[in-house]
């Protein structure tokens, strides 16, 4: 998975600028259009509040920020909107890809003047805030199968008519002292994912976080929904042109197929993110649904004109509704040396489906 996602030549990020929207492999919020960086920009508004005096900088990282077009619906949104927000912010892009940070500038335009970094790693100090929006479940993930006889990682292997899956011992005893930890108890025959890389990235993240909030954004469960029977086959798929596939029990799964050319992903274990983060000093504010996240910011929106609200209301379905995005896509918040504001995202409705 690493191999296929990141490798810096064959890499299926590494290769493109961008990989969602209609002419991509995979729809996100920020593909519906701006108004989900508009909303959000509300929310980061008022954690500045929080967190600046007169005199400071707000640092805003965006990790796994592609080309930057989140980042530039916030900062115009900030700009049209918050201007005073807007000039204490030093935006920070943190994406693997090198075609994407080329594209950075460009889409930036008008708003590459807060643009402070763009590289591949996070800063090594900041305070502010720290933004994920679909990255976790694109790190690169175990997986594991429970056998009569205990235990068992899956590996990828060369077989005569292409890749294939094998199992074998587990490649380092922390798998199973992960599930030890989320209280997880595995049934002959499930398959689940282990994402150490997902945990290890939040602790660090938590860790170069000085002060400020954190807001991930992605799709998954509690370890004890993920790891249930409902999930027992793994929830590791690949989408290609807008189609997702994976049987997690064939020799072959359509995730071996092509390697660099389509998506990977597994569902994220929230439970153990959050874990990993308060282990880094962090407190959890919040775990919702994007659904109720976005309604509380929707209350706390200026009313638009009656053009901007026409095309914000057909947007916002798409990004609130029922089984779509709304659902599917979880926002974890969190904080560090701010207590537990109540925050406009939380204001609606707490509520995890």
């Amino acid at each position: 998975m690493d191999l296929a996602l990141y490798h810096p030549a064959h890499g299926y990020y590494a290769r493109a600028a961008q990989r969602s929207g209609r002419a991509g492999d995979f729809f996100t919020s920020v593909d519906v259009g701006p108004l989900f960086g508009e909303l959000l920009e509300l929310q980061l508004a008022e954690m500045g509040a929080l967190l600046r005096s007169a005199a400071e900088r707000l640092d805003l990282v965006e990790a796994g920020a592609g080309n930057g077009r989140l980042a530039a619906d916030i900062l115009r949104a900030a700009k049209r909107r918050d201007p005073d927000f807007y000039e204490t912010i030093r935006l920070h892009l943190v994406e693997a890809s090198e075609s994407a940070r080329a594209a950075q500038r460009d889409t930036l335009a008008e708003v590459g003047d807060r643009l402070a970094s763009s590289r591949g790693e996070l800063p090594e100090r900041f305070a502010g805030i720290l933004i994920a929006n679909e990255l976790l479940d694109a790190l690169p993930t175990h997986q594991v199968v429970m056998r009569a006889d205990g235990l068992k990682e899956v590996y990828v292997s060369p077989g005569p008519d292409g890749l294939q899956l094998v199992e074998g011992p587990l490649s380092t005893p922390e798998l199973q002292a992960y599930l030890d930890r989320a209280g997880v108890t595995l049934e002959t025959g499930w398959r689940v994912e282990i994402n150490l890389r997902a945990v290890d990235w939040v602790r660090e993240a938590a860790r170069r976080l000085t002060r400020g909030f954190m807001i991930l954004i992605d799709y998954g469960h509690e370890a004890r929904e993920l790891y249930s029977a409902t999930h027992a086959a793994g929830t590791l798929t690949s989408f290609a042109a807008h189609r997702g596939g994976g049987d997690a029990h064939a020799t072959a799964p359509s995730w071996l197929d092509r390697p660099g050319e389509q998506d990977i992903t597994a569902h994220v274990d929230f439970t153990s993110v959050r874990a990993a983060a308060e282990a880094g000093g962090m407190t959890t504010i919040a775990l919702l649904d994007q659904t109720y996240f976005l309604l509380g910011l929707v209350e706390a929106r200026n009313q638009p004109s009656n053009q901007q609200s026409a095309i914000s209301s057909r947007q916002l379905k798409t990004l609130v509704i029922p089984g779509g995005l709304g659902s599917t896509m979880k926002v974890l918040i969190l904080g560090k040396g701010v207590g537990t504001p109540a925050l406009a995202g939380c204001s609606f409705k707490v509520r995890v489906t």
